[in-house]
């Protein structure tokens, strides 16, 4: 497929799901008959939503994640945080209360009723350290070298170049800055059967890679130190959920420059 088809595919159905919660009702990225999409490991920890603060049921639920990057990002006050495919806006938020109000938090998504739904989200909760903007995440709305961490939770998978969205995230990663991703990767290569069905791409299953692509695709980009943390140890399943990190290297330390 055309990955200009996929992607007008994807942001159909996520424009979708964004209108439904924008009007108060359930919506998943899950369909009727691709049930369970997310596979396990998608619940976000309690002490994420009510350590610092509790969230609106209403807010919460809009998550669209598997699982979440906030584990393993180690936010601290005063980054300047980026969530690749920020969605209703969910991790944002969280990190918001990580970084405090001298830190700053920018979620890109390239469907606009995500955006609305994220600034709506955004206004029920009185966020002031966090924007949202639309854009493809094959071609981010940042400067070069202007993040300090950059968050990922359940969406490279349905973008059809992988390289590209890294290599982007290369970009506007400031030197020695970090990126932590949760996300479905394969176990095998998929089928072409699931490859080509976009209710299965939109759902997070046909767009998945396996992990050893996954890593590669983040080193390609020019990612070191990186590793999966998480994922797949307790289930056998041919889609699953998985958490990486890695580092963008700072060219000061190789050189021995203070």
């Amino acid at each position: 497929m055309e990955n200009e088809t996929i992607k007008k595919q994807v942001q159909e159905r996520y424009a979708h799901i964004a209108r439904q919660q924008l009007a108060g009702a359930p919506a998943s990225c899950c369909t009727a008959d691709v049930v369970n999409c997310c596979g396990t490991n998608v619940m976000i920890p309690a002490d994420e939503i009510t350590a610092r603060g509790a969230l609106p049921t209403e807010v919460v639920n809009t998550s669209l994640g598997c699982g979440t990057p906030l584990e393993i990002a180690q936010l601290q006050p005063g980054e300047t945080v980026l969530d690749l495919g920020s969605g209703g806006g969910l991790d944002c938020l969280l990190a918001a209360k990580r970084v405090g109000a001298h830190g700053r938090v920018i979620g890109v998504d390239m469907t606009p009723e995500m955006i609305a739904l994220a600034r709506a989200n955004a206004h029920k909760v009185g966020a002031t350290n966090v924007e949202f903007r639309q854009g493809e995440l094959e071609h981010l709305p940042l400067d070069d070298a202007s993040v300090d961490v950059i968050i990922s939770n359940c969406v490279v998978n349905l973008a059809p170049d992988k390289v590209r969205v890294f290599r982007e995230a290369f970009r506007v990663l400031k030197p020695d800055g970090r990126i932590a991703v949760s996300d479905m990767v394969a176990r095998a290569p998929l089928p072409d059967s699931l490859r080509t069905d976009m209710a299965v791409w939109a759902a997070c299953i046909g767009g998945a890679i396996t992990e050893h692509e996954y890593i590669e695709a983040m080193r390609a980009a020019g990612f070191v130190e990186v590793q999966k943390v998480s994922g797949g140890e307790d289930s056998a399943a041919m889609v699953y959920s998985a958490k990486f990190i890695a580092r963008k290297p700072d060219p000061r330390a190789v050189s021995g420059m203070s």
